[in-house]
Formats: C-alpha cells, structure tokens, sequence
C-alpha cells in the first residue's frame, strides 16, 4: 500500500489533553491529542475517542469500526517496543476529506514495525493510508489516514 508522503506527526511546543483549534495558513485546523500511560490497559479510552471523533465526520459505522480496531493495532504494535513508564501520544486530526492519526511512544531502540507482517496487512486494510517512522529519542511513530467514503468491499 502506498503512504501519501507526508504522514509524519506533526510536533508543537505545549503537550495538551486536548488541542483547541488553532490558526494556520489554510484555516482552523481541528485536532484532539490524547496522551496516557503506555499501558493497554487504556486503550479503550482511544477506541472510544476513535469512534466519537469519526462519527463527526459522518464516516459509515463500519468505516468508524475499521478506524477503532486500527488504532487498536497501531497501538498493540507500538506498546510491544514502549519503554516502562512512558506516555503513548495520540493525535487526531480532522480534514474535511478524512482524519489522520498519529500514534507514537518513545522506545529503547527505535526500530519501526514490521512492514511484512500480518499486522501491517491488517493495519493497511484497515486505515487506508499508513507510514511509520522514527522520532526524536528512538519515539516512534504510526500514522493512519482514513478518507471518508472509501470504505473497501471484502
């Protein structure tokens, strides 16, 4: 699957809960950041998060499970690798063509998923458009694009 180029997180200076929309050169850009304990235990916070934020986009129900069992993957992926005691960061970006997100937590070493596992298959399948990438300090980063009405017959 082919990733849209630029899928890289996008950094700012303050850590928020929640980001209110700021000014930019296009307009108002509208996202949520979500930063917890590295811990599955509160993944169902995202999926929750997940479900809201793509029902106010008017994606399908089945395109909102897609997203929700997607960023469930990204995640388990990323919490393999996490260092103890570190944040997972979630960034939720509506456009009026889909939303992005970006999923990151900070590891020991650095080292990007697998690409040729079946997780990833999955991961594609399910989001659309997916990169990954190494941050500052070994974090590294998931990305999932999802455009609204492009949900694949099975």
């Amino acid at each position: 699957m082919q990733s849209s180029g630029n899928l890289a997180p996008r950094r700012r200076d303050v850590t928020e809960e929640t980001a209110v929309p700021t000014a930019d050169a296009i307009g108002v850009r509208d996202a949520v950041t979500v930063n917890m304990p590295a811990d599955s235990a509160y993944l169902s916070v995202l999926r929750t998060a997940t479900a809201g934020l793509a029902a106010r986009l008017d994606f399908t129900l089945d395109e909102i499970e897609d997203l929700r069992i997607g960023v469930d993957e990204a995640c388990a992926m990323l919490l393999a690798q996490a260092l103890p005691g570190t944040e997972l960061t979630t960034e939720f970006e509506l456009t009026p063509e889909g939303m992005r997100i970006s999923v990151s937590v900070h590891t020991a070493d650095g080292r990007l998923p697998a690409r040729d596992t079946f997780a990833w298959t999955v991961l594609s399948a399910l989001a659309g458009d997916v990169d990954a990438g190494v941050g500052p300090d070994d974090s590294v980063y998931i990305v999932l694009y999802k455009r609204r009405g492009t949900l694949e017959s099975a």
